[in-house]
């Protein structure tokens, strides 16, 4: 398969990596990515000869800094809800699907970087990355299931904080907070994820993936689609107010924002 802005590669033992390739964007999300995404993820689960996946970015500066704001900026009401639902379908795919799915976080996982890293099954960190949802900066809340599953990583009253403050959270605190699993120097960061992902690869398959299934039994998934579809539309619901307006063309301007705090 050939893409635009993703690229598969197999590092061996039965694991690959599915690296989103925009790296002058900061490895930024836009529609075409995420469909890109879905269409390798599917891929990469029917292949027999994939046992563990790894999503990353390329480069040191960005695992994935969140979603293209130039691209959202523009979106109505409801296209805002398509954009969202096709961001949680990518981290519903990563979430459930049979294999172990690791995110590899080295630089910025911002919004739908953190998202897309909390959806995977662990959390591997480089000692420069960078985690936060700072969506409210920009007028809207998380839309690529946020809402949903940081809570599981650092528990509720820890997941609100970070979400009504948008703070950014350097590796060691994330680690600290159980955001991440592990952290590893930059220098040797993409030696120690594979080795993880290999040791993981080693053992059997099917124990592995009935293990996952009851595990994620465990952690409430059922009512997921039904919580992800409520995010969306209140994601959405937030698309032409005047703060999602602000928000969105400050970040582009480079300025701070201003707020009529006027409520919806």
């Amino acid at each position: 398969m050939i893409f635009k802005n993703i690229i598969i590669e197999s590092v061996g033992s039965g694991v690959s990596f599915l690296k989103v390739n925009r790296p002058k964007a900061l490895n930024a999300l836009n529609i075409e990515t995420l469909d890109e995404m879905m269409v390798a993820l599917v891929a990469l689960e029917k292949d027999p000869q994939v046992r563990v996946v790894v999503l990353s970015g390329e480069g040191e500066k960005a695992f994935i800094a969140g979603a293209d704001i130039s691209e959202m900026k523009a979106l109505t009401s409801g296209s805002a809800v398509v954009f969202s639902k096709k961001g949680q379908d990518v981290t519903k795919k990563l979430e459930l699907m049979a294999k172990p799915t690791i995110a590899a976080v080295s630089g910025f996982a911002l919004g739908g970087g953190t998202e897309m890293a909390i959806a995977c099954d662990f959390i591997f960190a480089s000692e420069t990355a960078v985690f936060g949802q700072p969506e409210v900066s920009l007028g809207v809340i998380p839309g690529f299931g946020g809402t949903v599953r940081l809570s599981k990583f650092v528990g509720l009253p820890k997941a609100k904080e970070l979400i009504f403050s948008g703070r950014r959270v350097l590796a060691q605190e994330a680690l600290v907070m159980g955001l991440v699993n592990q952290v590893f120097p930059q220098s040797t960061f993409l030696k120690s994820v594979i080795a993880a992902a290999k040791q993981i690869s080693a053992n059997s398959g099917p124990a592995i993936k009935r293990a996952k299934q009851l595990l994620d039994e465990f952690s409430e998934t059922t009512g997921l689609s039904y919580k992800l579809d409520s995010e969306a539309q209140e994601f959405g619901g937030l698309f032409g107010s005047a703060d999602q307006k602000e928000g969105m063309a400050a970040f582009l301007e480079k300025r701070k924002a201003t707020f009529e705090g006027v409520t919806l």
